[in-house]
């Protein structure tokens, strides 16, 4: 076999982890370089209303928590219980949109079904409350996460072993000691990392809180990092904003990382194994409420989203040249981003096959950081990655004038996760098929990628790829602070748009938006049910 050093594949992922250490270690220089700078005003900035934004920050994210698992135990538990009727197939498909939908969309759907202006408030008259603020924030946060949370409790109630159903069923087991007895104990189980789950991606949620805060009293760290560069320019709080943000993160994650959760979480369900216990009239009954009501609210905004695009004027919004110049733009940047994040990603996988096979001990130091490299990224949010280079090339270069750059290479890097989890089963199967005939025949780099590895991680690449640019296109953390008039994105666009109070051109701009997104999202699904089947 060839040494170590000498395997393409170990370079490669090496290059990948230099990649990822330069974007981050350069958001973090520049945080420090100007906190050097500025050490009485970066001290200064410990304020009462730093204290406010940091309760906030963690009391939207524990409520949102809280309203979006409790539910979702339920859900889940009415699904399992019910494995097969009609529609149910549809509802879980219907479970993994929130996951394709950017987060802006999500939340103009949530204003044109819930807003002053909305399909409710046409209802309730001008009684209806606003739905700036918390309310907001909350129901746009469980939009999103309780389908996700009922979809790992259900893969978790998949687990139960089938001949613990069949003792229930033998034993008699009614629907109260089922759940006490069986099915309690897998959910208890895996409810610490699914809760963790969802209390990171609120508390580091930018997009939402920025459209439905609704003001100073309903703002997070990240907005408020945001705030600070682009409205107030102070980027001395903005760097002890950036460093809150940050430990608040890592201590999220270590603790996600200490239950063993899957912080990409998973758009694909188990198939429900045959069940031995059946539900009687009254849980039946109760069981389709739950899921009526979780298919209403998970189906409500995306419904209002549709109506209120078709409302809008498509056809002017079409031929105008700032709609079409932002479309090209997204497209190209998020296509860069996706070969970027599956070129980076594939680089770390076959690095890690690597070196997992020419280990003679314990896991080496480049091993383990090839393994998890790319889980670090979660550690520090786009918003904050995006501060620190801000900060790092505002005294040298236009920092409106590199934004694609810095578009591409954060959003390239925060999709490899994902890409990560697309393509890695596929390649270490590969590589447990192929690995010592490479190795006699002198097979290596580029020639085995392209006549051994590439029939096999066709379909995975394509998956990761259309996730990676689904996650782009939609992205605004980092546009909204380097874009600007020369460089838009439809996120962007859609935000001035908004702004301009231009209603009725941002809801047929998050159609465009929404559909392409989803389009992305259901054609990786689709390649990754076919590279399984």
């Amino acid at each position: 076999m060839q040494r170590a050093r000498s395997d393409p594949r170990i370079t490669a992922g090496i290059v990948a982890l230099a990649a990822i250490a330069l974007l981050i270690g350069g958001a973090f220089a520049g945080l420090i370089r100007e906190g050097a700078h500025d050490l009485s005003g970066a001290a200064s900035a410990f304020d009462l209303y730093l204290l406010r934004v940091v309760r906030f920050t963690l009391w939207q994210a524990a409520l949102s928590t809280l309203l979006s698992v409790v539910p979702a135990l339920f859900v889940a538990r009415a699904l399992s219980r019910h494995p097969r009727f009609f529609g149910r197939g549809f509802i879980l498909q219907l479970f993994t949109v929130p996951l394709a939908l950017p987060a802006i969309v999500a939340a103009l759907g949530i204003l044109a079904l819930y807003g002053r202006a909305g399909y409710f408030a046409a209802i309730g008259g001008q009684s209806w409350p606003d739905i700036y603020g918390l309310s907001g924030i909350l129901a746009a946060h469980v939009f999103f996460n309780l389908p996700l949370a009922t979809r790992l409790f259900l893969e978790a109630l998949g687990t139960v072993p089938v001949d613990q159903w069949r003792l229930a069923s033998q034993l008699g087991m009614g629907a109260r000691p089922a759940f006490r007895l069986v099915e309690w104990p897998v959910l208890r189980a895996s409810l610490p990392g699914v809760a963790g789950l969802v209390f990171m991606l609120c508390i580091t949620s930018f997009t939402v809180v920025l459209i439905l805060g609704g003001g100073p009293a309903a703002t997070t760290l990240e907005v408020a990092i945001y705030q600070a560069l682009r409205f107030d320019f102070d980027p001395a709080r903005a760097v002890t904003l950036t460093v809150l943000q940050i430990a608040l993160t890592f201590a999220v994650v270590l603790a996600l990382t200490r239950l063993g959760a899957n912080v990409t979480g998973d758009a694909n369900l188990p198939v429900a194994p045959r069940r031995y216990l059946s539900a009687g009239t009254t849980e039946t009954a109760f069981n389709a409420i739950l899921i009526v009501l979780a298919l209403l609210f998970v189906a409500g905004p995306m419904a209002a989203t549709v109506a209120s695009g078709l409302g809008a004027d498509l056809s002017r919004l079409a031929g105008e040249s700032a709609v079409r110049q932002a479309t090209l733009t997204s497209a190209g940047l998020g296509l860069l981003a996706a070969l970027l994040s599956v070129a980076l990603s594939l680089s770390l996988i076959m690095a890690r096959r690597a070196l997992a096979l020419r280990r003679r001990g314990g896991r080496s130091l480049l091993e383990h950081a090839t393994d998890t490299g790319a889980g670090f990224v979660l550690v520090v949010p786009p918003i904050v990655i995006g501060a620190g280079w801000f900060l790092l090339l505002r005294t040298v270069s236009d920092v409106f004038a590199i934004a694609p750059v810095m578009v591409v290479t954060v959003n390239a890097v925060m999709a490899m996760p994902f890409a990560i989890r697309a393509m890695r089963p596929a390649y270490d199967a590969a590589s447990e098929r192929h690995e010592k005939l490479c190795a006699q025949l002198g097979i290596s780099g580029w020639n085995r990628l392209r006549l051994v590895d590439w029939p096999s991680l066709r379909r995975p690449l394509a998956t990761g790829f259309a996730f990676a640019m689904a996650l782009s296109l939609g992205d605004l953390g980092v546009i909204a602070l380097f874009g600007s008039d020369s460089v838009q994105t439809l996120p962007y666009l859609l935000l001035a748009r908004m702004g301009s109070y231009r209603t009725a051109d941002a809801a047929g701009l998050a159609l465009l938006l929404g559909a392409v997104c989803l389009a992305l999202v259901v054609a990786a699904d689709w390649l990754g049910r076919g590279e399984r089947s």
